[in-house]
């Protein structure tokens, strides 16, 4: 006997548990995980920082529209603050004028930033060469997430109202019956009105197993490493700091620093894993632009970042297959996005009108759907 529903989703990662969230206001919702501990793969190895200076368009207006929900969340979702304040520092060479004069440009068309001078760039970042930075701007309204509570926030509504989440549930099977789906996953039957795919890099797989054409999702590998300060010391609380041309950022994580070089590696879905070349790349980009040596390294890690063609994330109803809705292709920007991206999944999946925020934004369904112009 299969276990019925209205919405079946796909992938527990935050993409996965925003829309199950959501969602659970309109009828019943199973999340269903792959794996023992919801979000392994990509959610629980974010960098997890709020920018709204980050992505094309589409991903900031996405943010931008997440903003409240994250600094003042609904009562019950957490007990504890969702962000704290850090800010951002946007750093350039002298040879990256042009890349950072665009920067500049783009990041006022939608946020408050402030360009600052190398002794203000050194004072809010006293690691940095003072020879290094010729050009920076500020993001002050820049936030450290916490992603591990957000994620859990959402899991914890989806179970207050009523959804449910099943871990160690890999789909191996689905077909259509009737006007719905039935689902083969984790030794159980499911039959569901509607699908929502948020398997992340598997996203594409998944869509496979339905009959569905794939939407051209691109996994991308990026490398994360932890490190102590100078000397061994404390690193204190302070801004994240990006090149400008994203070859690199780093940024104060409980006392040490964590670093990437920004990595883009294709790859296959898998549990990714860092490679030494990439590791020995952030080292050398960090050290070029900081007045010490990174001695150690204490941790590192690396995770999947999926992107389709026009690097803006996919939802929507498959118009090949109804009943068949995608979310996937968030790129590295799920976590900071995924209260608009949540509503959004809701306003369609639930026939409501689309968020207004979202339309004063610009962020419209056609320019999210599967189907787009360009995307495959």
């Amino acid at each position: 006997m299969a276990t019925t529903c209205d919405f079946l989703i796909i992938g527990g990662g935050i993409a996965g548990a925003s829309a199950a969230y959501e969602l659970a206001r309109l009828g019943s919702v199973i999340l269903l995980e792959r794996e023992s501990q919801p979000g392994y793969h990509t959610t629980g190895r974010s960098a997890a920082f709020f920018t709204e200076n980050y992505g094309n368009r589409a991903i900031r207006g996405l943010t931008i529209a997440s903003r409240s929900f994250l600094t003042d969340p609904p009562d019950g979702f957490t007990e504890h603050p969702l962000m704290l304040p850090g800010g951002i520092v946007f750093i350039a060479r002298a040879d990256q004028a042009e890349s950072y004069r665009e920067a500049v440009e783009e990041a006022r068309l939608l946020t408050e930033i402030e360009e600052v001078g190398p002794e203000e760039t050194v004072r809010l970042v006293p690691v940095l060469r003072p020879d290094y930075a010729a050009h920076a701007f500020f993001e002050p309204e820049a936030m450290y997430m916490d992603v591990a509570l957000i994620h859990r926030g959402f899991l914890r509504g989806l179970t207050v109202r009523g959804g449910r989440l099943v871990t160690d549930s890999e789909v191996t099977a689905i077909a259509r019956e009737g006007s719905g789906w039935r689902v083969e996953a984790g030794g159980e039957t499911y039959a569901a009105s509607t699908i929502v795919n948020a398997a992340g890099a598997w996203a594409d797989v998944v869509a496979g197993l339905a009959g569905v054409p794939p939407i051209g999702l691109m996994p991308k590998r990026r490398t994360v490493i932890i490190y102590p300060g100078p000397d061994g010391k404390p690193v204190p609380h302070g801004p994240m700091v990006i090149d400008v041309d994203e070859q690199f950022y780093f940024k104060p994580e409980a006392g040490k620093f964590l670093a990437s070089p920004a990595d883009e590696t294709p790859s296959p879905p898998c549990d990714a894993q860092p490679e030494e070349l990439d590791i020995a790349t952030v080292v050398d980009r960090v050290e070029r632009a900081v007045t010490f040596r990174i001695g150690r390294i204490e941790h590192s890690w690396a995770g999947l970042r999926s992107f389709v063609a026009d690097r803006s994330p996919v939802m929507g109803p498959d118009p090949a297959a109804p009943g068949f809705f995608w979310l996937a292709g968030q790129g590295g920007y799920g976590i900071m996005t995924s209260p608009a991206m949540g509503r959004a999944v809701a306003s369609l999946a639930g026939a409501e009108d689309w968020p207004a925020d979202l339309t004063a934004l610009d962020v419209t369904a056609e320019t999210l759907a599967p189907r787009r112009p360009g995307l495959t």
